[in-house]
C-alpha cells in the first residue's frame, strides 16, 4: 500500500471513529435565546468563523494576549456529552492552527465534568470530552506528539455552586499549554 492511501485510510478511520463515537444531543426548543446579528461586521475571521492567528507580531506571543483568538481556551459540553459543539469548533480550529505553525509547542487537553454522578464515571465522562477535542486537532493536521488527552473528571471544578448555570461551567475541555 503506498504511503498516500495509508494516509488517506487512516485519516477515514479517524473520521469514521470520530462520527461514531458522538453522541445525539437533543436541542430544548422551547428555550429563547437571544442571538445577536454580526454579519455586516468585520471581526478578522474567515467564512467559517475563524480567526487568522498570526505568530509573526513584533516579539509578542499570541498566547499571552488576552483580546486573541487564542486566549478563549474551554471547549463547553452539554450534560452528559461528548460532542463538540459547533460554536466552540472555532475555537479548536484556531489552536490547531497555531500548532501547525508552531510544532514545537504542546497541549494538554484537560477533560472535566460537573460534581453530577459518580467519580469512576465522571472520569471516564472527562476522557471522552479531552479525546473529542484531541480527535478534533488530530484531523486538523496537529501532530500527535503535540497534544494529550487527560480527565479530572470532577476533581477540578471551575465553579463550586449547585445550580444550572455553575454545573454547565465544569462541562468542558480545557487546553493547556505546556
Amino acid at each position: 500500500m503506498s504511503t498516500r492511501a495509508f494516509k488517506m485510510f487512516v485519516v477515514a478511520s479517524v473520521v469514521a471513529v470520530v462520527s461514531a463515537c458522538s453522541s445525539p444531543v437533543k436541542l430544548d426548543e422551547s428555550s429563547n435565546v437571544p442571538v445577536e446579528d454580526r454579519s455586516g461586521q468585520n471581526t478578522g475571521a474567515n467564512a467559517n468563523g475563524v480567526a487568522r492567528v498570526d505568530t509573526t507580531q513584533q516579539g509578542l506571543d499570541p498566547l499571552n494576549d488576552p483580546k486573541g483568538v487564542l486566549a478563549q481556551r474551554s471547549v463547553y459540553f452539554d450534560f452528559d456529552s461528548y460532542a463538540v459543539k459547533d460554536q466552540y469548533r472555532p475555537i479548536v480550529e484556531n489552536h490547531a492552527r497555531f500548532l501547525n505553525n508552531n510544532r514545537n509547542r504542546k497541549v494538554v487537553i484537560e477533560g472535566n465534568t460537573d460534581d453530577v454522578g459518580s467519580s469512576e464515571y465522571n472520569l471516564a465522562l472527562g476522557q471522552r470530552r479531552s479525546e473529542a477535542v484531541r480527535r478534533m486537532m488530530l484531523l486538523l493536521g496537529v501532530r500527535d506528539d503535540q497534544v494529550e488527552a487527560i480527565s479530572f473528571g470532577k476533581e477540578k471544578l471551575k465553579s463550586t455552586g449547585t445550580d444550572e448555570a455553575s454545573r454547565a461551567e465544569n462541562r468542558r475541555a480545557d487546553i493547556a499549554y505546556r
